[in-house]
């Protein structure tokens, strides 16, 4: 099975090699068909911890590292 790809910009990169990116998706309202825009926060696993905030990057799912974290950077 493909991973998902996802992309997204970087709010928080506090932690020790971790990154919190948040990803917005918009989607046609079923009923009042209008454009609605949701986002959503994953943590993420930056191994060379050189991720800083306000970045635009892209993230892929991987197995569980941590309690939180089942999403890593993606570099291609």
């Amino acid at each position: 099975m493909p991973r998902r790809i996802l992309q997204g910009l970087v709010v928080s990169d506090k932690g020790e090699k971790t990154v919190v990116v948040k990803v917005e998706r918009t989607y046609l309202h079923p009923l009042l068909k209008k454009t609605v825009r949701r986002s959503k926060r994953y943590h993420a696993h930056d191994e060379s911890n050189s991720i800083t905030v306000g970045e635009a990057i892209r993230i892929r799912e991987c197995p569980p590292r941590s309690k939180l974290k089942r999403w890593e950077v993606f570099a291609e």
